[in-house]
């Protein structure tokens, strides 16, 4: 039910304030407006205002503001003056433009809300790095404290805050094709170790997908965690070979254990019953003991694994994240202009078959988004919101008919030719935008679905 209500808010509040744009524009320019529909579809409520219908309809996907206008019948001579049709080309721009600004505007807001609200963040300290991953031939360490980033070339080094916005400044460079220079700092052990500097070589990698998997490639985003073990479950592994909860891990077969998840790898990596029994060196209460512990064979998932019954890492050591007034405001400014040229060279790289089609997602991915983000805390949601809000201001803004950035094509044509297209050619290139935009709905979808039953 939290997800539905969710997705729900999620939808209307973006749809009123795209519309909310088109309306107020409208109104500006003195063009009368007949009607402003939340959904489409038979009316679920509606309410005459002055001389416009508020109506909102039984379908939420989306909503209409209707305009008088000439095209869609007979105008009294005396409302000409007020009809769509009859108003300036910039007039006409301005109208159809002001909705995706809108979104965009909303995005702005909605970032600096979740920025002032703040957040509890794991600090930017990176656990063991992916073996053969940038970050791990790049040198990498358990422990490294992420203090600043900048781009290769580039003395402006910017703070790192949280955990968050490290794999935010790691993912834009790589799908920028540009290396990422690190300033670091070790925490391992209780002791603090550097600076030092390393460089994360992501313009090699080719980034075709902005997904889980690129995060792997890269070898960043595992929160560092102590190797000390929590719960024991009675009866488990760990029982058995006499651990107990506080143990700190220090080698397993010799081998130094830098975090828990390096660990955890050891661990999982123990699948074979004929091996001898895994030697353990732990610091327990100040003194030094050896244990040999056996892990327990399993299968899940499909997956064969080393278990031992007990939680493996303690959790990591977090931050409240926040910014004030002025700070808020900048960075929800400068975190909508990155999103925005991040939507854009996706979709370019989509249409030029560089990035996969499988980043596209619909009404389930947002759903089931919105859901988590809200169980999460306001902050999140909103943060969610945001990113759904640029992508349907971008979404609205591409040249394609049927969607405002048609239609602003249109006039930009009217603009240099002299006269608007004949009524023939608009309405074959609406016909051509929607078949367009069906099958980006149709793959947007197929993409949700292949998500839920695990085929992406």
């Amino acid at each position: 039910m939290t997800t539905l209500l969710a997705f729900l808010f999620t939808l209307a509040v973006l749809i009123v304030v795209h519309e909310w744009g088109h309306y107020r524009v409208a109104r500006a320019c003195d063009v009368k407006v007949l009607r402003f529909s939340i959904g489409f579809g038979r009316p679920l409520w509606r309410r005459q205002h002055g001389e416009t219908e508020w109506v909102v309809g039984m379908l939420p996907f989306g909503g209409y503001v209707k305009m008088l206008d000439e095209r869609e019948g007979a105008v009294a001579a005396h409302e000409l003056p007020r009809a769509f049709t009859r108003k300036t080309l910039w007039q006409r721009t301005a109208i159809v433009a002001a909705g995706p600004l809108a979104n965009l505007i909303l995005a702005v807001v909605l970032y600096a809300c979740a920025n002032w609200l703040g957040t509890e963040e794991p600090r930017p300290v990176v656990g063991t790095p992916i073996a053969g991953s940038v970050a791990d031939r790049a040198g990498l360490q358990a422990g490294d404290w992420v203090q600043a980033v900048s781009p290769e070339g580039d003395d402006d080094w910017q703070p790192v805050r949280s955990l968050n916005d490290l794999r935010w400044v790691v993912t834009r460079a790589a799908l920028s094709n540009q290396d990422l220079r690190l300033q670091l700092s070790n925490v391992r052990d209780g002791q603090s170790h550097g600076p030092r500097e390393i460089v994360l070589p992501l313009a090699a990698l080719e980034v075709r997908d902005a997904d889980a998997a690129l995060l792997k490639r890269i070898g960043v985003g595992a929160p560092y965690s102590e190797p000390v073990l929590g719960r024991i479950v009675p009866g488990g592994a760990a029982e058995r070979a006499g651990l107990l909860q506080g143990d700190r891990v220090l080698a397993v077969d010799g081998q130094p254990v830098a975090d828990a998840a390096a660990l955890r790898a050891l661990i999982r990596a123990a699948v074979n019953d004929q091996a001898p029994p895994q030697q353990w060196r732990v610091l327990r209460a100040e003194a030094l003991i050896d244990v040999a512990v056996k892990p327990q064979r399993m299968e899940e998932g499909g997956e064969v694994m080393g278990r031992i019954e007990a939680i493996v890492g303690q959790p990591p050591a977090t931050d409240w994240v926040r910014y004030g007034a002025w700070e808020g405001v900048v960075r929800a400014w400068d975190r909508t202009g990155e999103m925005i040229g991040l939507t854009l060279r996706m979709f370019g790289r989509m249409i030029i078959g560089e990035a996969s089609l499988r980043n596209l997602s619909g009404p389930l991915t947002i759903a089931d988004y919105a859901g988590q983000s809200v169980q999460l805390g306001l902050a999140y949601y909103l943060g969610f919101l945001a990113v759904v809000s640029i992508s349907l201001g971008v979404l609205n803004l591409l040249p394609l008919p049927m969607l405002d950035g048609g239609h602003l094509l249109y006039y930009l044509i009217e603009g240099v030719i002299g006269r608007p297209l004949p009524d023939a050619w608009v309405e074959r290139l609406q016909r051509g935008g929607l078949a367009i935009i069906l099958l980006m709905m149709s793959v947007a979808i197929y993409n949700d679905v292949a998500r839920l039953v695990g085929l992406h």
